[in-house]
């Protein structure tokens, strides 16, 4: 007789949601929210600014993070999300704008689009019409931008602009005594306002049409204004800007400026792609070339000599310690790290107080008063900064130095001496391959760090003392980074297409140094095995 047998059902179990579930998933939400409103708000900026590209990226990468964290499989990709976020934002992201940057002629005089660049110029060269009439004008403000409320004299009507929109009709203008002082959506600026903000009012200049011809109206005294023609006239087609007093004709050639037959610019211009303009520049424009040739040498020489003295002041002092000689040891090693315990900056600044040719702790204490020039002779300035940097750099390698001694194996040693090695051949043929097999990935980010040194050179003499035979806003001891600062940010003249052009230099050193210096560092792992 066969017997039948019943296979048990699973028991379909349903979890109700817990207070700590509801609550994380309304978190969640409410921060997916907040992310999503943010994109949306930077992708409506990017299409108003006609950057469509970027924003079809910012909104896509919007859904793809909705996608994982609203997703009940991917686990790992909520974890590494944020991450890979926040390299993207300010590391990639950072890295290809330098090199789009490097590719134009974006600076002083080129910040803006053709457009812009227009504008400028026309308002400018603007005018007083001598047969004006006169528009009575209320001075708005519409979230802290300045505009005129005008009358038109011939036809009443009230009519509204702003630096950058040209007048439009008020249909709802409210009026006194025949003149516009309310519009909506405006604020009217009363008088001790309008005194408050003299400067801002009478260099406002509102565009009278959408063609930039037809000149502005500006208010001398913010209740009455007048029509303005620029001396330069504009036409679009042709691509021309003409001098209407000497008749001088301004073409565009391509070079992101008007410009004349002679040769003469207007400026403003525009940016625009210029290829590899920016590297031909720095090595062939001896006014360019020169500084970058000294600085990068002197880049190379200060990195090295930093991280060589730093690493062999460390290493004696490690090997020092070592001694079983040697007493209160773990006293004279705490007072050793101090100097890379306090802040780095604060130690600069001290350096440089004490350095001062006039007042400083060394010339008028330890010299008794003479005036030895630190930091102000151009040979002096970048001894004093070496200084100043193994000052700063001893101690982190004394803690490497000392762990990696440590780490090697006694028996290592005492094998050696068996065999009739004593204490400088131990340590050459032994210690040392294996100190340097353990330090060298140490010594190479040393070397990177000290490569891009800005902040001892910027603070303790801000890369002087200057070098007068060049055009560059370049001194003696400034390291390329520096230098890079210097071109993009100080000066009258800011060219950040040429700085973005040195970045990109630097990175391919830094870059290329790092391949071969790890590659090389394969040969001394075969001394570890």
């Amino acid at each position: 007789m066969a017997q039948t047998s019943t296979a048990k059902r699973p028991i379909a179990r349903t979890v109700a949601p817990t207070r700590d579930s509801v609550r994380a998933i309304l978190i969640k939400i409410a921060l997916l929210a907040i992310i999503d409103a943010i994109s949306i708000y930077a992708a409506f900026v990017l299409v108003l600014q006609n950057n469509w590209p970027v924003a079809i990226v910012v909104l896509a990468a919007t859904a793809l993070v909705n996608w994982i964290y609203f997703s009940k499989r991917l686990v790992p990709a909520k974890y590494l999300t944020p991450g890979l976020i926040f390299l993207a934002v300010f590391q990639v992201f950072v890295l290809l704008y330098t090199c789009y940057v490097g590719f134009t002629n974006y600076g002083t005089g080129h910040n803006g689009n053709k457009e812009q660049a227009v504008s400028s110029l026309l308002a400018s060269s603007l005018e007083r019409v001598e047969d004006s009439p006169t528009y009575p004008a209320t001075v708005v403000d519409r979230l802290g931008e300045l505009g005129l409320l005008v009358t038109d004299p011939e036809t009443g009507d009230a009519l509204v602009g702003t630096n950058d929109e040209p007048l439009s009709a008020v249909p709802d203008a409210e009026f006194d005594g025949g003149k516009a002082v309310a519009a909506p959506g405006w604020t009217s600026l009363s008088f001790q306002e309008v005194i408050a903000r003299t400067g801002e009012i009478t260099a406002l200049a509102v565009p009278y049409s959408d063609d930039p011809n037809d000149g502005a109206l500006r208010t001398p005294d913010g209740s009455n204004a007048y029509r303005y023609l620029s001396t330069l006239e504009y036409d679009e087609s042709a691509g021309t800007m003409t001098n209407t007093q000497t008749g001088v004709v301004y073409s565009d050639i391509g070079t992101g400026a008007f410009t004349a037959e002679s040769g003469e610019e207007l400026l403003p211009g525009w940016q625009i792609t210029v290829g590899f303009d920016n590297f031909v520049r720095a090595f062939t424009e001896q006014s360019i070339r020169g500084p970058l040739v000294y600085v990068t040498i002197w880049t190379f020489f200060f990195a090295i000599a930093s991280v060589f003295l730093t690493f062999v002041l460390g290493l004696l002092l490690a090997i020092t310690f070592q001694n079983a000689r040697m007493r209160g040891v773990k006293y004279y090693r705490v007072l050793l790290i101090l100097p890379y315990a306090f802040p780095a900056f604060l130690s600069t600044l001290i350096w440089s107080g004490m350095m001062n040719e006039s007042f400083g702790f060394i010339n008028q204490v330890i010299f008794g008063g003479a005036d030895i020039p630190w930091l102000t002779d151009p040979t002096l300035a970048k001894a004093s900064a070496i200084l100043v940097n193994v000052w700063l750099g001893f101690p982190y390698m004394f803690l490497i130095c000392t762990g990696a001694l440590q780490a090697i194996p006694e028996e290592l040693t005492e094998a050696a001496t068996m065999d009739g090695a004593r204490g400088w051949s131990v340590f050459k043929q032994i210690k040392l391959p294996l100190l340097l097999s353990t330090t060298a990935p140490v010594l190479i980010a040393s070397f990177a760090f000290n490569f891009n040194n800005f902040n001892l050179v910027y603070l303790l003499n801000n890369g002087g003392p200057r070098d007068t035979t060049t055009s560059l806003p370049v001194g003696h001891t400034d390291l390329l980074i520096s230098m890079v600062y210097k071109v993009a940010f100080t000066g009258q003249n800011r060219d950040y297409g040429l700085a973005s052009a040195f970045s990109i230099l630097i990175f391919i050193i830094v870059a290329v140094i790092a391949v071969i210096s790890f590659s090389r560092t394969k040969a001394l792992e075969e001394i570890q095995r």
